[in-house]
Order: C-alpha cells, then structure tokens, then sequence
C-alpha cells in the first residue's frame, strides 16, 4: 500500500495533527473515493505509531456494540478487545480510527471522552458527512477539530506524475514576475492538465492512469463512482425527494451546457416548483458531490451575505465525474483534444470553479438580467473585489473591461483572465493559463497590482 501511495496534501496535515500537544479528536470530512482512509492508514505507517486500530461500521456491524456499556474510554476500549483481542492499545503511540461514521454517527459522543483521556489519538472518517453532520457536530461539539478532504487537485496530480516541489515553485515564479512560460513549458503543463480535466482527481482513476500510462480503463472506473453515489442516494434519502435529488444530479452536465449557466427547474421537470427542489440542490452541496455558487446581488464588498442563495450554478465538485457524464462523442473528442462545442466552457468553468474550492474559496458569480454583464467567478483581497473571467474561447472579455472601467464598480480594480493562453498583462487584466488556478490563492499573498 505505501510504496503505490499516491501523495496527498492531508499528509502534511496529519503529521502537524499529530506532533500538536493536547491535541483534539479529528473528523476527516468528504465525499466518497476520495482516499480519506488511505492516507490516514498510509499517515498511521509513516507516522510511526506503534498500534493502529481501524473501526469500520459499515463492514462489520458488531462495531456498533462498543458503545453498549457507555461512552467512558475504558469501557469503548474493553469492548473493542472483547470483539477483537488481537488489538493493541499502547499509551501515546495508539492511532484508532473510526470509519464511515455516517452509519454510526454516535460514535461521535466518545470524542468528549477520548479528548479528556488524551491516551490514545483518534480520527473519524466518512463519506456522505455532510449530510448528517449536524447529529455529529451537536455529539461531539467542543471536542474535535475538522478536516475538509477533496479529491486530488492539479498540484497533487503533479505529483503523482513525478514532479516535485520545485517545478510548483516555478510556476509560482512565473506568475509572481509576470513571465511567460516558454513553450516547451506551456506545451506539457497544459497536456498534463487536459490529462487531469479527462480523468478528474478520484485517486483510483489517476492510479490506474499513472500504472498503465493511458486513459484504458478510467471512463469504466469513473462510471462506477457515479453508480456509487447515485447508490448512496438511494441508501440515505426517502421518498419522493429521493427521485427529484437524482433528477437535479444527472441535469446538471445539461445546465452547464446552456449559455445562462444558472440552474433552472425547466431542464428538470416541466411546471417544477423552485420549494419542492431547493432542499435537493443543499443535499447534493452538503454531501460533496458538487459545489455550488451564487449569484451576487451587487459588485461590492463583502462577499459574504452579498448573494441571492435562490439564484446559482451546480459544478461537479470533480470534473473528471462531469466528463464521464457526457455523450461518449464528446468524450472522444475531449481524449483527442478537438472540439467540444457547447462542453468546452462548461468543463473549464467546472475546472476553475473545483480548483477555487479546493483552494478555500468559496464561489461567486454576477448576472444583470437586463443587461448582457456577467463574470464567471469573483475572489477578494483585502481591499479589492476580482473577477475571473474564463474564457474558452480567445476574443475580447467585455464585460471585464466594462467592470474594470466603470466608475460605478468602486471595488474593482483589475480582474483575472484564465485561458489557453500564456502568462500576460494588458488594460489591468493579467492572464494565466488553466492550469495555474490551483496557485491562485497563494499568489494573492504576494500579489500587489502594477501601478
């Protein structure tokens, strides 16, 4: 397992977790295949614990009678050598974690006691979190710290072709100094990441694409996911909001192929009322599946609060799920880099919109409905509003320049420009290319506006 062990960011995490004196329980949250478990099995090896012990209540259900006698440690601890005498607790060198805890959210009570205990280091785990997090938040509140894992992103795609921290930190450089790429540069970095845009960030696809050197096999292991979640649907929700949240999951490659990219219950279901399938949308967003991001009621700071929530657009919180959602025509024609037509905004703006999130920001978007005005995606400094426009196609970015220009959008100074294209400035507009969104964030620490 470690020596196939794909890098993750969550490693460099966990190791901090650890050395943190009285440090509390950890809840691992994200949606399912993404490699929560193994990178905390490969973090449990690597960190040198002397005893890893792995509670899984899916697999085994008697896992549930450790709770039997009370939440009290010793007695969680007794119960777990009862079922299984083969385990090892060692004082200060112990890592139990608690897996798919979405079967068994009372588990969650423990964290209190674990946390006084301080004897052993415990992290829960489990796919579909968000949706009953709430019972797990309210069981162990006070008592935890949470960590929000996603699929791999571009960076960690990166890595797990070969490349090292070096070539990041030149990337970097060259957005910093404002420096094209050279074409050789821009020529690999950009086959690299239609190669990531194909196959998405679930570890098991880019696994099987990194041992075989081709995309042989990833369409097939992609569809399963989808199956998987469109299996774990079935399994926690009820009734007829089951069929509407399944509905809302497979229109979405279609709203995203409309021009106007908001979601509309028209795609759905003809006479749809907009109560009946707003609670649908928030399942999909607090299960991880997709992201979501709103429309902006005005062009100024803050962002927060400073949105319509019945107004917005449903990205693949993994675009490589997105593409295996296609026609297998357009499939084709994305493996053989020709023409997407209306997908190819679509699948770009669905790949911006995942680098954003997994950066940590969260998504925005502006739409007058009586004019022709609108931007893909707004970020903030702490003293500008920035658009990001991204453009698939080359051509003028009009209403970038009309918000930059306009005196009436006070906030705005500049904007971002992500395409095809290499590094550039022109009019207050700096363009980078696709594939250096995953850097945005840490190029905005630095970043100070040309004069």
């Amino acid at each position: 397992m470690t020596n196939n062990y794909l890098k993750r960011k969550i490693d460099a995490f966990l190791l901090e977790w650890k050395n943190t004196p009285n440090k509390k329980p950890l809840i691992v949250k994200g949606c399912r295949q993404i490699g929560k478990t193994e990178s905390i099995r490969h973090f449990a090896i690597s960190a040198g614990y002397e005893s890893f012990i792995e509670i899984n209540f899916v697999k085994d259900q008697k896992n549930k009678n450790i709770i039997i006698d009370g939440y009290e440690t010793n007695q969680i601890i007794k119960n777990m050598s009862l079922i299984d005498p083969t385990k090892k607790f060692i004082e200060g060198s112990t890592l139990i974690l608690f897996d798919e805890i979405t079967e068994f959210p009372e588990i969650a009570t423990s964290l209190k006691f674990f946390n006084e205990d301080g004897r052993f280091d415990v992290i829960c785990s489990g796919s579909m979190l968000g949706v009953n997090y709430k019972r797990i938040e309210s069981n162990s509140v006070g008592n935890k710290i949470d960590y929000e894992m996603y699929s791999m992103d571009f960076e960690e795609f990166l890595w797990a072709n070969g490349y090292k921290e070096d070539t990041i930190e030149n990337m970097l450089s060259h957005m910093k100094t404002f420096t094209p790429f050279s074409n050789l540069e821009m020529s690999i970095f950009q086959k690299l990441f239609l190669d990531y845009v194909i196959l998405g960030g679930m570890p098991a696809v880019v696994s099987e694409y990194i041992s075989k050197g081709t995309f042989e096999g990833s369409l097939n292991t992609q569809r399963q996911l989808i199956a998987d979640y469109k299996e774990d649907i079935r399994k926690y929700v009820k009734g007829v909001d089951q069929t509407r949240i399944l509905n809302v999951f497979n229109s979405i490659p279609a709203q995203l192929a409309k021009e106007n990219k908001k979601f509309q219950l028209s795609k759905i279901e003809k006479g749809a009322r907009f109560k009946d399938y707003r609670g649908c949308a928030e399942w999909l967003i607090d299960s991880g599946i997709v992201n979501v991001c709103y429309c902006l009621d005005s062009l100024e700071l803050p962002l927060s609060g400073n949105c319509d929530i019945d107004k917005f657009k449903l990205y693949f919180a993994d675009t490589g799920l997105l593409v295996s959602l296609l026609d297998e025509e357009s499939q084709e024609d994305l493996r053989s880099n020709k023409n997407l037509g209306v997908y190819k905004g679509a699948l770009f703006e669905n790949v911006v919109g995942e680098a954003l999130t997994k950066s940590g920001y969260k998504l925005y978007y502006y739409k007058r409905e009586d004019s022709t005005l609108e931007e893909d995606f707004f970020i903030r400094s702490s003293e500008n509003l920035i658009p990001i426009e991204v453009k698939a196609k080359n051509g003028k970015s009009k209403s970038l320049k009309t918000l930059i220009t306009n005196e009436k959008y006070k906030d705005i100074d500049y904007g971002f420009k992500l395409s095809s294209n290499n590094i550039g400035y022109h009019d207050k507009v700096y363009t980078f290319p696709y594939f250096c969104t995953f850097l945005l964030k840490r190029f905005m620490s630095t970043f100070k506006p040309i004069e």
